[in-house]
């Protein structure tokens, strides 16, 4: 087996353009050929098979072999989606846009997308800079390009780096295009053979005032007062964002000086993720010491928002369901038509909200690449920070548009004598206080992910956080409006529900805490209060309780 595995090594460096790549992976295997377990350990990870189009595309750690993101598998995902493209009519003179944010070697697999494209017969443009992944979105259907690619590994750890691929229509891949590209991907030979042509046209900032136009657009023209800390989190959208702001009449933000630069070492934050524990601690600070209104963020491609406000105990953050139903709230009351959608692990309060407005509601599979593709769709989001507010222009999260009318909100808010606060607290006076949380285990070792879901199949509970299971959904089974997916959801007494799935994009199981407590009329402010202390002890519970049913 180590005699196979040194010669498949053997092979892949002799066919890799990357003289950094290929002189590690040559080094590695000399220690390797010595018989040291540590290398012959490493080497058999980086050829334990392919990287593979998931939620979010390719996504891995950097370094040489198939199970790594680098050049000779970046190369062979650009020669499949072409040859994909042309296998359904795209020929020359028809346009693949790309993008990269400013992580180690974007550039680099962004330039080789576009040889291996214009080698191909398509033509290729490119963004003019390190730029949000919205803005990638947007440029497709404002191009008329007949795909879109992004190198970006959104909010993962520093050592990885992504491949996010959007077809004409502006959406992410779904099946059967992800497992049509993945033929293509497995049937090119040698990347040395690849015809390769010139690295395109690259777009000038005329891409980006257009994108900031439709952004703007989105806000009208009420308050301005608002006081906000922003943070990119070392990432890509602080410049976007600013103009962003700054066009639509608010005042200049106060960035994070630590993270105001795109860093793709993302010093100051152990995860960028503002979800993490820690990643918002700066913004939170600076918001405190300079008396802000609004603490705002984006992940490091600035397609996902997050915000964070004062409280009577402090600053602290909104959970993404907070986030998604008071921009539902206002677009709903601004009289916005059409479907209002959301994955089925956010929380079902957006179907009250759509329901009392008399506007169609529609829940999806994880992932913004179902939520982009829903036909009359007016607004879309999901828990983890992700919002579609203009889907007109942009079928996908679009973090910047998000935060720019999450300021409006705020700032109309101020001028009313109210806070972000107090919408939420009336929105649950009106349809019951819905609390989430989510449990997320992040495991060493793969096996224990289907190890913990055969566990839920084969011994279900029958009860959690003392609310009986009144049903249990099978998520493989599929059904009418959803595709099959690895995933149990348990709806429990009381409209309280938990779903539990492994995560698309790394090695965590994640299970997603729902309950619902009615707000007593006529109590105030304290009925809410007591509402949410109810609700905190309830989600403790179901969490402790689905933890030991996992075995996690």
């Amino acid at each position: 087996m180590n005699d196979a595995l040194l010669a498949e090594a053997r092979a892949w460096a002799a066919d890799d353009p990357d003289n950094q790549t290929r002189a590690d992976l040559e080094k590695l295997l000399a220690t390797a050929e010595t018989g040291d377990q540590a290398a012959l350990d490493d080497l058999a990870d980086r050829f334990a098979g392919t990287l593979e189009f998931g939620t979010a595309g390719l996504r891995g750690a950097l370094g040489a072999g198939p199970n790594r993101m680098n050049r000779v598998v970046v190369t062979r995902a650009a020669a499949g989606l072409a040859a994909y493209l042309k296998a359904c009519g795209a020929g020359p003179g028809d346009q693949v846009v790309i993008g990269y944010d400013a992580r180690y070697n974007s550039d680099v697999f962004a330039r080789d997308t576009a040889e291996i494209m214009t080698g191909a017969g398509l033509a290729a443009v490119t963004l003019p800079e390190p730029l949000p992944t919205p803005l990638l979105a947007f440029a497709i259907r404002h191009l008329g390009c007949v795909a879109g690619v992004m190198v970006t590994a959104s909010h993962n750890p520093p050592q990885d780096n992504g491949y996010k691929v959007y077809l004409g229509d502006g959406s992410q891949i779904v099946p059967p295009a992800d497992a049509e590209i993945a033929a293509q991907i497995a049937a090119v030979g040698k990347i040395a053979d690849l015809p390769r042509g010139d690295t395109g046209s690259v777009l000038g900032e005329e891409i980006v005032a257009a994108y900031l136009d439709s952004v703007v657009g989105l806000v009208g023209d009420g308050p301005r007062d608002l006081v906000t800390v922003y943070t990119p989190l070392h990432g890509v959208g602080g410049d976007t964002v600013a103009t962003a702001l700054t066009r639509a009449g608010f005042p200049a933000p106060l960035t994070v000086p630590q993270q105001a630069e795109p860093d793709p070492d993302f010093p100051t934050v152990a995860f960028p993720n503002p979800e993490e524990p820690g990643a918002m601690d700066l913004a939170m600070a600076l918001a405190a010491e300079s008396g802000a209104d609004l603490v705002v963020a984006n992940d490091p491609d600035a397609d996902r928002c997050a915000a964070a406000i004062a409280d009577p105990h402090g600053w602290r953050m909104l959970r993404g369901d907070e986030v998604g139903a008071i921009l539902a709230d206002h677009l709903l009351g601004a009289g916005k038509q059409g479907v209002y959608a959301t994955s089925i692990v956010s929380s079902s309060l957006l179907g009250r909200l759509a329901e009392a407005a008399g506007q169609e509601y529609a829940e999806t599979l994880t992932g913004f690449k179902w939520i982009g593709r829903i036909a009359g769709l007016a607004f879309g989001y999901e828990e983890a920070l992700g919002y579609c507010v203009d889907p007109e222009h942009v079928k996908d999260k679009d973090g910047v548009s998000a935060l720019l009318l999450l300021c409006e909100v705020a700032a109309a808010a101020k001028a009313r004598g109210e806070t972000l606060t107090d919408i939420l607290d009336r929105i649950a006076t009106q349809h019951g206080l819905h609390a989430t949380d989510q449990l997320s285990v992040r495991v060493t070792d793969l096996a224990e992910i289907g190890a913990a879901m055969q566990r839920l199949r084969e011994t279900p509970p029958t009860t959690l956080g003392g609310l009986a299971v009144e049903r249990i959904e099978d998520l493989t089974e599929g059904s009418e409006v959803l595709p099959p997916t690895d995933g149990l959801r348990y709806r429990l007494a009381e409209g309280a529900r938990v779903i539990v799935r492994p995560s698309g994009t790394e090695p965590k199981v994640k299970c997603y805490l729902e309950v619902v407590v009615p707000v007593e009329p006529g109590g105030g402010d304290g009925a809410v209060d007591a509402a949410r202390i109810s609700a905190a002890g309830r989600l403790d519970a179901l969490r402790d309780d689905i933890k030991a049913a996992a075995g996690l």
